[in-house]
């Protein structure tokens, strides 16, 4: 039996005749490793292409792969910076970064941008500039044509796409849902919220100084609204009411496996934690970086 030939990513992307970040930013598109602050990771559905973790003595562990793996080169992409980004939607490269970061894509640095798990998911690679050091990412062509960038870009310039009637109809319950429970409760700093529990939830944001969003869909294909947003921490925060409705706690689980799904911060709050948030919110928030006092 011929034993199995494994090349560093390196040494692949010469053979393929590619850059090595590009390859690197072909295999995150394909889920098959994924960025953890700075440092690239073997997922498992790398593993089930053959992709293996080798230790070089002098550089440490690396990835390897199979010399005859098939890595569907043929849809791979050229990558593309904010600055191409905004040229495509007529907005500046820096607003173009916020935008990116608001959908916790990238994230800011000291100096420049970083790029986030869910960004390296979408293909983003780490980049710096060769003069200055300073980070910013690149992005796969095709990040222009993502429905939640497309949302994004929609709602910043007033120019939001109209959904297709598939989508309509797929985002049916969620929308019903959110019918059932007219948003009638009238917070602080002015929004309008479906429940008493809502309205101290906002109230208490607004009076840290938090700066917060109401019922932001999640930055991902599933019509799925979160109750609030924070983008200081890029974290989300669901109140859990109705505990004893059978369709409110499928749709709780439903929920909580997106969150999961997407490795997204999520903040989870019920009535009682919800009576005594000064006891609560200061400390999850924390967690993510957010400092309410």
């Amino acid at each position: 039996m011929q034993e199995t030939t494994y090349l560093s990513t390196t040494k692949l992307a010469e053979k393929f005749g590619m850059q090595t970040k590009d390859l690197f930013a072909h295999l995150a598109m394909l889920g098959l490793i994924s960025q953890n602050e700075g440092v690239w990771d073997l997922t498992d559905a790398g593993k089930g292409k053959g992709g293996i973790v080798k230790e070089s003595k002098q550089h440490g562990p690396y990835i390897a792969w199979p010399s005859n793996v098939d890595l569907n080169l043929t849809i791979h992409e050229a990558l593309i910076t904010a600055t191409a980004i905004g040229k495509h939607f007529d907005l500046s490269a820096i607003k173009a970064n916020y935008i990116l970061s608001e959908l916790g894509w990238i994230k800011k640095s000291i100096k420049g941008w970083a790029l986030t798990t869910q960004g390296a998911k979408l293909g983003g690679v780490q980049d710096e500039d060769k003069t200055s050091g300073i980070p910013f990412v690149r992005w796969p062509e095709s990040i222009v044509t993502t429905k939640a960038l497309l949302e994004s870009m929609g709602h910043i310039t007033g120019k939001a796409p109209e959904k297709k009637i598939e989508e309509v109809e797929k985002a049916s319950e969620e929308i019903g849902f959110r019918e059932k429970f007219e948003a009638k409760h009238r917070t602080a700093d002015g929004h309008f919220v479906r429940s008493k529990a809502e309205q101290l939830i906002d109230n208490w944001l607004y009076m840290a100084e938090i700066v917060h969003a109401y019922e932001r869909k999640l930055p991902i294909e599933e019509d799925v609204y979160s109750d609030f947003y924070i983008p200081t921490g890029k974290v989300y925060l669901e109140f859990w009411g109705l505990e004893n409705d059978p369709k409110y706690l499928a749709r709780k689980k439903q929920k909580i496996e997106i969150y999961s799904k997407y490795g997204f911060n999520l903040i989870e709050l019920s009535d009682k934690e919800v009576q005594n948030l000064d006891d609560h919110l200061p400390r999850l928030l924390l967690k993510y970086g957010v400092q309410a006092y």
